[in-house]
């Protein structure tokens, strides 16, 4: 994204009666449809399984929902077909493959091209990306931040294919075939989590979650809500297209803040937590990214050992361009957000 700053008086542009979302079933999908539902006449949406479905069919009549996969060119066909000038929300993504990194690639990246360019024959009013902390790699020192001008180092194969995603992402908008906006989440909380952060959870609470060192590295974490909420604000600024954000808390957290916070939190919400510390040296840490770069470049993925090797960075970033370009103001902080994670899990039914 260019680095001239534009105009920032605030304008916006009108909101679509229709939206198109990728990776509606998922973590942040399903709150980006929840938030849409109650204030557009139609939610389009892409869920990769039949079984996903329902989930978002019980929201409300204004969500329709449609089975298929984003590297499909005949899904997409029929999530476009007869929406008109929409906005669309691009989710979809592959994190933590099954076995082999090849599907970052054919998802993330394959997929999103395929989305753009049905978005451009549909005559999509603006494309939002949601992109990722993974091209930019680790902060250099734990005070460091990234902004929307840091050079891209990306992360091993997630971080590459996000990186060659954001570029289609970008060339789309300077071809003009669609407005975009490249929106970027680091790690994130809230409702309708899956299994693997309800793993997390249930491991701070037996005291078995690694502190890396001294828990002194940061990392900026986005509750869901205020996700959504950033991801509105990029629909519809008229500054935006074109550009980059981050979106994330008001600020990023030390690794031990973090934990003791869900631990607060499970407590909280009436359950018991243990706090003792499970210390793992940040030369453990070291050797599992070695270990992880090894496999990913035979196309293996280990996910234990990939979260663990991530665990001794810092990332963190400067939300201000947000602030000050989308009018951008996180309400929600990190306490209040696991509680909601918590009491989700609980009303669930998830063994904490």
């Amino acid at each position: 994204m260019s680095a001239e700053e534009p105009n920032t008086a605030r304008t916006d542009a009108p909101r679509p009666t229709t939206v198109v979302v990728t990776g509606a079933s998922g973590w942040l999908g399903q709150n980006l449809v929840r938030a849409l539902a109650h204030e557009r006449q139609r939610v389009r949406c892409l869920v990769p399984a039949g079984n996903e479905a329902p989930l978002l069919e019980v929201v409300g009549p204004t969500v329709e929902v449609v089975v298929g996969d984003v590297r499909d060119p005949a899904a997409l066909d029929r999530v476009f077909e007869g929406v008109g000038p929409a906005s669309v929300f691009h989710a979809a993504a592959v994190i933590h493959p099954q076995k082999h990194t090849r599907e970052f690639f054919d998802v993330n990246v394959g997929g999103t091209q395929l989305l753009l360019d049905r978005a451009r024959r549909a005559g999509a009013v603006r494309c939002v990306y949601v992109s990722s902390n993974s091209p930019f790699g680790a902060n250099p020192t734990t005070t460091a931040v990234f902004t929307e001008d840091s050079p891209y180092n990306p992360y091993l194969g997630y971080g590459h294919s996000k990186l060659e995603a954001e570029q289609l992402v970008q060339r789309s908008h300077e071809r003009g075939d669609v407005p975009t906006v490249i929106v970027r989440a680091p790690w994130f909380y809230g409702p309708h989590q899956p299994l693997r952060q309800t793993q997390f959870f249930a491991a701070v609470r037996r005291g078995r979650f690694p502190l890396v060192g001294e828990g002194t590295q940061r990392r900026s974490m986005a509750y869901t809500g205020n996700l959504v909420l950033g991801l509105l604000r990029a629909e519809v600024a008229e500054v935006a297209p074109g550009r980059a954000y981050w979106i994330a808390d008001a600020r990023p957290y030390e690794l031990r803040e973090i934990l003791d916070t869900v631990r607060d939190a499970l407590e909280a919400e009436g359950l018991t937590a243990s706090h003792r510390k499970l210390r793992v040296p940040a030369r453990a840490a070291g050797l599992a990214a070695a270990l992880d770069r090894v496999l990913q470049d035979r196309g293996r993925y280990v996910q234990p050992l990939h979260v663990l090797g991530e665990l001794k960075d810092t990332i963190a970033c400067d939300i201000s361009r947000a602030r000050h370009e989308l009018g951008y103001d996180p309400p929600t902080e990190l306490l209040e957000g696991m509680r909601a994670s918590v009491r989700f899990c609980l009303e669930r039914g998830d063994p904490l």
